[in-house]
């Protein structure tokens, strides 16, 4: 809640440390370490901790404001522009509670009015709050708020969705107020942004800042091009900023403090495991699996494949651990060049296991490294060939018990040589014989922390990571900085360039239909084609809207009512259609994938389960239905299913948004190029590095509070030049004892993050 400054001057003199009793409280060991409750309260402590797991002083005053509202942004309520943010004070004139209908949840529906202003009479505005309990309980009829939001229109009436709100005191008058910026931070419904607001201000004033040290060396701060402020001026100026300057200066000056830990730990990391886990060195050989592999090929690799092979295969013959990333573009061939590693593990006599993010495409690795493999996979079978063989075992989560046994006792054994499975491998009690290499598929879905916890559950392991998401230099040295990396360049032959069109179905239903057409065309030459859908079935949502808010997903195209839709056009009547979707079991989805493979199957209409891995070179068009639900990388991704045969290939990204709509800006990134790395750099700056990489789910993507890869992307190169210079002059950085336990604290924080261990 707003407190007049006469308050909040009251608030800040009693909560500054005294001499006495109380001083001697907050003169403390740690004080980013202590508990909440004695401040706060433990009723505030607890929600903290509940909502969003804040327990310490230190994590309260690390929960950054997401934004700042200036005074100057005040708006008439009768001079909002639409579709854009908005700030306007407002006193409630209604509020009233109704239940959505479409599923649980209710909605809080307010009216507000504003003072008359020199624009003319007051304005009228409605808002809905979607499970409003903070609405429902603050936002009574008379109470003046401040309202900060993004405008739309419902219903043919402006309205402001879910805004952010202030509560504030009847004397307040905004021409006298503070003029100070006002933090809003991420809320969430039971804990709004006032009460995190307030409940950080008490923690700055009770922190002693003479006990706490700042863990960036001066000479590092010095690097940097423009001035930043010191640890206590930035802890003050990022809460409470004078003007929104300082806000800006002080989330610099910690972008700064995370790219120099997060560069330190990386570095730390090579250096361990290059220094105290010495690996096994398996040598090529002339006359084994690997050698009769590449005879029997029926192509040639292509020059990226064969520069791959031999770094690859240089680092396996050393004693010391391989960590390399391998980044190669959707079909870029990168399967062999690791098929072509785990052969070369496999003749030294040691085993290697391919790590795959889902058990759809652990499955469709198993059955290409077999095929690939021919005679060589046929270890243990009765067969005419006398020449080298291993034996290809596939252990995936969904499996029967005896399937599971027969499969771990092939391990145990060493009589698989090598292993396809999902992450679950590393939680069944899986015992090598004597693993040499591990491989991963879609790296992008398996974090930093993870390959650290692996690294250390398999003492000098060979690792060979592997991504179809083209990653900007930046994103790669804050994210993998712990690996080496090797960008596979070209396609193998054959490979069609894929044409994009953006088919906006606002500009009438030709659009469409021509779409439905040249789809129906391609499948009478014999083609096959994908349709693609943001959801399963009409009821899915996201969590938080409903059919009743108007920027809900409630109509986006799901794959039940497409298919349905399909069946029934007459253009389609001889066409095959089937569904794909997560929610059907492992056996379904192999099924019918294995039958869109064979040809058994004209069209498919899936969700994002095809993102990855799936091999039809018959397949030759693709329309991606409501593609604005969808990151860019992921459309890239989609885009690399078509195209993989001989015949041309089109994708349409059928949008009904209007002209004026920002988000076709972003989907004609992906009609203007096929360049993966242009488009993941747009993908960055749009929508941020943790939903490019997956970051969210694991690794630092989710721990990083204001380090931004691309913006940022000078600070992160400036901290790793520091720090080799730093580690030039003394590997242990005793100089910097600060800093080191910075690092320390960081990795002991999240420790937790081996979660991915579970079964997938």
């Amino acid at each position: 809640c707003h407190h007049t400054a006469a308050h909040q001057q009251l608030r800040r003199t009693s909560l500054q440390p005294q001499r006495g009793s109380h001083h001697r409280r907050t003169q403390l060991v740690d004080p980013f370490n202590q508990p909440l409750g004695p401040l706060l309260g433990e009723k505030t402590a607890e929600k903290l901790a509940k909502q969003l797991g804040l327990t310490t002083t230190g994590h309260a005053l690390n929960y950054f404001p997401r934004r700042y509202i200036e005074r100057g942004e005040l708006t008439p309520i009768t001079q909002l522009p639409l579709g854009e943010q908005v700030t306007v004070i407002a006193r409630v004139i209604s509020a009233t509670k109704r239940q959505m209908r479409s599923r649980r949840g209710f909605l809080v529906d307010v009216t507000v009015s504003d003072e008359a202003s020199d624009a003319g009479l007051p304005g009228m505005l409605s808002m809905a709050f979607f499970n409003g309990w903070a609405a429902e309980q603050q936002l009574t009829p008379g109470t003046l708020a401040m309202f900060h939001g993004k405008t739309s229109t419902y219903r043919g009436e402006l309205t402001l969705t879910n805004p952010d709100f202030t509560v504030l005191d009847d004397e307040y008058d905004p021409t006298e107020a503070d003029l100070a910026p006002m933090p809003v931070y991420p809320a969430k419904a039971k804990l709004p942004t006032w009460t995190i607001r307030s409940a950080i201000d008490t923690v700055l004033e009770a922190i002693n800042w003479s006990a706490i040290s700042d863990p960036v060396p001066q000479e590092f701060l010095e690097t940097l091009s423009q001035s930043l402020p010191a640890l206590s001026d930035a802890y003050e100026h990022i809460h409470r900023p004078a003007e929104v300057s300082q806000a800006y200066a002080a989330r610099r000056r910690f972008a700064a403090q995370e790219a120099l830990i997060l560069q330190t730990l990386l570095a730390r990391r090579r250096q361990r495991n290059r220094t105290t886990i010495p690996s096994t060195a398996y040598p090529r050989t002339d006359d084994g699996v690997l050698a009769h592999l590449d005879a029997q090929l029926p192509f040639e690799l292509t020059e990226g494949q064969q520069q791959a092979g031999t770094e690859i295969a240089a680092e396996l013959d050393a004693i010391q651990p391989m960590s390399r990333l391998l980044q190669g573009e959707v079909g870029s061939g990168k399967t062999l060049v690791a098929l072509r590693a785990m052969a070369q593990v496999v003749d030294a006599g040691a085993q290697a296991v391919m790590v795959a993010p889902t058990e759809v495409l652990a499955g469709q690795h198993h059955r290409s490294i077999t095929n690939t493999l021919g005679q060589l996979a046929t270890s243990g079978q009765l067969t005419s060939w006398q020449g080298p063989a291993t034996e290809v075992v596939l252990l995936t989560g969904s499996m029967t018990s005896g399937q599971k046994q027969e499969a771990l006792l092939k391990i145990t054994t060493g009589q698989a040589g090598i292993i396809i499975a999902t992450h679950a491998i590393f939680s069944d009690n899986v015992h090598f014989a004597d693993l040499g290499l591990v491989v991963i598929d879609e790296q992008h879905r398996f974090g930093v922390d993870q390959r650290e916890a692996l690294r250390q559950a398999n003492p000098g392991v060979h690792m060979l990571v592997m991504t179809a998401t083209p990653i900007p230099r930046s994103v790669a040295m804050t994210v993998f900085g712990d690996l080496d990396v090797t960008v596979l360049t070209g396609l193998p032959s054959g490979r069609q360039p894929v044409t994009t069109h953006l088919a906006r179905i606002a500009h009438g239903p030709r659009i469409i239909n021509r779409v439905w057409e040249i789809i129906a065309e391609e499948i009478a030459a014999g083609h096959q084609a994908f349709v693609v859908c943001p959801k399963i079935d009409p009821s899915d949502m996201s969590t938080t809207q409903d059919a009743d808010d108007p920027s809900s997903d409630a109509h986006a195209a799901n794959v039940l009512e497409i298919t349905e839709t399909l069946d029934g056009m007459p253009m389609f009547s001889n066409a095959r259609v089937a569904s794909l979707h997560g929610r059907q079991d492992q056996q379904t989805q192999d099924e019918i994938m294995s039958q869109f493979v064979d040809g058994e199957i004209d069209i498919i209409v899936a969700t994002t389960i095809i993102e990855v891995g799936v091999d039809v070179p018959n397949a030759t068009v693709m329309a991606i239905l409501d593609p604005e639900y969808f990151g860019l990388s992921t459309l890239h991704q989609l885009r690399g299913r078509v195209g993989r045969g001989e015949a041309a290939a089109q994708c349409f990204l059928a949008t009904r948004l209007p002209d004026d709509h920002p988000s076709l800006d972003r989907l004609s990134v992906i009609e203007d190029t096929e360049d993966g790395f242009e488009i993941a750099k747009a993908d960055v700056e749009q929508r941020g590095e943790g939903d490019v990489l997956g970051a969210a789910q694991h690794g630092y993507g989710s721990q990083l509070k204001v380090l931004k890869v691309i913006q940022h992307a000078e600070l992160i190169s400036k901290a790793a030049t520091w720090l080799d210079e730093a580690l030039a002059a003394d590997e242990q950085l005793s100089a910097y004892p600060q800093l080191v336990a910075a690092v320390k604290a960081w990795e002991t924080d999240h420790e937790d993050s081996s979660d991915y261990l579970e079964k997938t």
